[in-house]
């Protein structure tokens, strides 16, 4: 059987139509997910902090506002906070700066139907995945918008104009009002910015219904001290990635009082998590592997608990 295809007007009109058929294409009914989440943060290069945890998440459906809920059911740091020098970086939120990337679930933190016209869309060149063919959307902020939006590329699916994947940028270049945004205390003798956020989400899809997948958030700051010669580059990473959806961990009973909080900060939080039995062997943090390689080693005790 040939589908037959044919390209919105213009790219505007396609991103459009992701949103207004956003309850169609993803998934309608509240799930239990599983997920790793992983964050760390290197100045220069140098692993500071690196925090993992496995979370149990309460999705709620696309076609509902209401907030995801996310609970940590294991976790484990390594931190070595004396190469931060005097000032210690800390990220805030944990696994929700990773789920926040969602853009599908939380349009307010990216794009809405009512801001698309603070965006220039093209057509970048079309790709095939899975056999499908995928069109490709470069967007980025008009120049009249001062406030920091995004550039990047959406990936949408041609038949269905679900959004598949989005790799993105937020434009820094007004540092006052970047900073403004993602740094909530710092000490009055240091000027502290971003200097590049980038974001990248991937959905999948079950039984015709696309949901989040993976999400990763990449910001990079610098720091200027007065009277200091040089400044301090620092790197964030926060990533996290479904491993089941299934009713496991726990992820019903999360309430309002036991989920985890957006002003919460992971790393200073782990040691109610701390299970030495749980990652048995696998104790050792590995920064340098990937997320993926951490939950294979870990996917067994996963599953047996």
């Amino acid at each position: 059987d040939e589908v037959s295809i044919s390209r919105p007007k213009d790219a505007y009109t396609l991103v459009a139509k992701v949103f207004s058929n956003r309850n169609q294409n993803y998934l309608d009914t509240e799930t239990n997910m599983t997920a790793f989440y992983r964050e760390a943060i290197n100045k220069r290069n140098r692993s500071a902090s690196l925090a993992e945890a496995v979370v149990a998440i309460k999705k709620r459906p696309y076609t509902n506002a209401g907030s995801d809920l996310v609970g940590v059911y294991k976790a484990r740091k390594s931190t070595n906070y004396n190469r931060l020098d005097t000032l210690a970086i800390k990220l805030q939120g944990g696994p929700l700066n990773a789920l926040y990337a969602d853009l599908i679930k939380y349009p307010e933190y990216f794009m809405t139907p009512a801001t698309l016209s603070n965006y220039d869309f093209s057509f970048g060149e079309p790709l095939i995945n899975d056999s499908k063919m995928v069109y490709v959307v470069n967007f980025k902020q008009k120049e009249n918008i001062l406030d920091p939006l995004y550039y990047g590329k959406l990936y949408i699916e041609a038949e269905t104009f679900a959004l598949t994947n989005a790799i993105y940028n937020m434009n820094v270049e007004n540092r006052k009002r970047a900073s403004e945004l993602f740094v909530k205390k710092k000490p009055n003798r240091v000027k502290v910015y971003p200097s590049e956020i980038s974001y990248r989400v991937d959905y999948r899809n079950t039984d015709g219904k696309w949901y989040y997948s993976y999400s990763n958030v990449q910001l990079e700051f610098v720091v200027n001290w007065k009277r200091k010669l040089f400044n301090n580059k620092y790197r964030i990473k926060s990533e996290m990635l479904i491993t089941d959806w299934e009713e496991e961990l726990g992820a019903q009973n999360i309430t309002n009082k036991t989920k985890f909080k957006s002003n919460t900060i992971l790393a200073d939080e782990v040691s109610g998590f701390r299970d030495p039995d749980f990652w048995g062997s696998y104790n050792v943090i590995e920064p340098e592997k990937s997320i993926q390689q951490a939950i294979d080693k870990i996917q067994r005790q996963i599953r047996r608990e």
